[in-house]
């Protein structure tokens, strides 16, 4: 319930967004100023997973929009996740409530690489 507890309606209008209201805002709707980012989160438990329809829709609602967009899909625990698992949309991150520093990417190469383990 109160979806629209606190909402900056200029800011989606300042950066082109503001067709998100014919799209179903997200759950959360974060902007990074400085970084020029945008933050679309859904939590599972209300509206489901961004799928490949849900991402399509709204990437129609930001397509007059400049912002860098990340989409994220959050879960209450690893048993929902691995339940929607493959309904999750390519180009879109996970965030699970019970291993909250960690993210799963649903992004190719985007973060490919090897990790810097410390040694000791």
């Amino acid at each position: 319930g109160g979806k629209y507890m606190y909402l900056k309606e200029d800011i989606l209008q300042e950066i082109n967004a503001s067709a998100l209201f014919k799209a179903k805002l997200p759950d959360i709707v974060l902007f990074h100023r400085k970084k020029n980012w945008l933050y679309l989160i859904e939590a599972v438990v209300s509206h489901g997973p961004i799928d490949d329809k849900r991402y399509v829709e709204l990437e129609i609602a930001l397509s007059n929009s400049t912002v860098d967009r990340i989409y994220v899909t959050a879960f209450p625990d690893q048993n929902k996740f691995r339940s929607n698992a493959a309904d999750i949309a390519c180009d879109t991150e996970v965030w699970i409530a019970d291993a909250p520093e960690h993210m799963v990417h649903f992004n190719g190469d985007k973060f490919l690489g090897p990790h810097n383990f410390k040694k000791g």
